[in-house]
């Protein structure tokens, strides 16, 4: 099976979890025999051209890498349209060049563009996966002109799709809710982790490491994600002084980029925490790997999340895992099982379940076998590799017996409703 695949985000250039999704997804996916051609923008990077094989099976992966389009980079919108254009062009090159393929798989908004055009202009069908929607990050708004643009092409491509794949549940509710898709045209495939990486941690020393954030009888509270409203940054630091005066000696450790992180820096500052936290900046995946198995405890306070790939990956490491109730959250962490679930964007309820994890050892050991257990039994990149590929064959069959498959090209330029904004 050929597939042409379509992201915005593929090494070198990982954001969130999209880009930790398709990273983990394509190689799986060619080890199950599919032959993948990826096209991505290079906004960080990398090779032009790369191609793998796969370490098992009969798939490979070939990686296209395209320059981003040169328009003011603050025109988040243009940018995104103008680039999509030019993947368009390099996806059209390549059907032609290495066709047939069965299907075009198109991850977000930010690459449906191209993805609705190579569709109708190679009448393919066309598989989205929506990792997360516009008015979801806006807790149910769309404040202003670009959030209602880009609502309006996460309505489009969801509906020029003829599957659409959610990662959780709650994507499921919230992509039938928002764009009225119907509930037979949404296949729910969770995401996965990949264990190895941790388990070859097991064993090592990092107690210099470890010294460069905290001193050996404090204990780390991980955060590790996008600094950003959305991810509760803002609830962790609130929730901190709650947690110093029960349990003194802790460093908060503030892993990763956002926009917001001046501003949370600032709001640590201005509380007295600043010999507390330790915002990291941009980490390497080894220093954030590294960083999960020498903390005491990760915690994932969001107040918007499709899914939380991120606690997965602490479940992997085997680091106990306090998360909000909170989306897809929810179907990862089974509350005093495998974690604890406290409310969302309450501090106070945070501060518990940080306080309670510390307190409680034995318990917090015996989550932590459970989860990790969990996660190698069913949250494991190969049974998503096997969900999707049962996706790719449905559509392709469907598309053999439907007429579509029997006409010629409709059109060799862009058709975009009148309400997606393109500016």
């Amino acid at each position: 099976m050929r597939v042409l695949m379509l992201a915005w985000e593929y090494p070198p250039h990982k954001i969130g979890g999209l880009g930790k999704h398709v990273t983990e997804l394509v190689p799986a996916l060619a080890a199950e025999g599919v032959e993948v051609y990826l096209v991505t923008p290079r906004i960080k990077g990398g090779e032009p051209y790369s191609e793998e094989l796969a370490e098992s099976g009969t798939g490979y992966t070939r990686v296209y890498r395209v320059d981003p389009a040169d328009v003011d980079p603050d025109d988040f919108f243009a940018l995104a349209w103008q680039t999509n254009l030019k993947l368009q062009e390099k996806a059209a090159e390549i059907i032609r060049q290495n066709g047939p393929f069965e299907l075009i798989h198109v991850h977000d908004w930010l690459v449906a563009f191209a993805g609705v055009q190579l569709k109708q202009q190679f009448r393919l069908p066309m598989v989205a996966t929506i990792h997360a929607t516009e008015r979801g990050r806006g807790q149910g708004h769309l404040p202003g002109e670009l959030p209602r643009a880009i609502n309006n092409v996460e309505w489009w491509l969801t509906y020029e799709a003829w599957r659409v794949i959610c990662c959780s549940q709650y994507m499921s509710s919230e992509v039938r809710e928002y764009f009225e898709t119907p509930l037979d045209k949404i296949d729910i495939i969770p995401n996965g982790v990949n264990t190895t990486r941790f388990d070859a941690l097991d064993g090592v020393d990092l107690t210099d490491f470890r010294m460069r954030y905290a001193a050996p009888d404090e204990k780390i509270i991980y955060y590790v994600g996008r600094v950003v409203e959305e991810k509760g940054a803002r609830v962790l630091i609130e929730s901190a002084p709650a947690i110093l005066d029960s349990w003194r000696k802790c460093k908060f450790v503030v892993a990763g980029m956002g926009p917001q992180l001046n501003e949370f820096r600032q709001l640590a500052t201005d509380k007295g925490l600043a010999q507390r936290f330790y915002f990291t900046g941009f980490i390497t995946d080894e220093e954030r790997d590294k960083l999960y198995k020498v903390a005491d405890v990760a915690v994932f306070p969001s107040l918007y999340e499709p899914f939380g790939i991120v606690a997965l990956e602490a479940m992997a490491a085997k680091v106990p895992v306090v998360v909000a109730d909170t989306g897809g959250l929810t179907e990862v962490v089974t509350n005093h099982q495998t974690g604890i679930i406290v409310y969302p964007n309450n501090p106070a309820s945070l501060a518990w379940g940080v306080l309670h994890t510390l307190r409680h050892e034995d318990w917090s050991r015996a989550r932590v076998a459970n989860a990790y257990q969990t996660v190698k039994d069913v949250f494991n990149w190969r049974r998503v590799a096997l969900d999707t590929v049962a996706v790719y064959r449905q559509v392709h069959n469907e598309f053999l017996a439907s007429d579509w498959n029997k006409k010629g090209s409709l059109i060799n330029r862009f058709q975009v409703p009148a309400n997606v904004v393109t500016k």
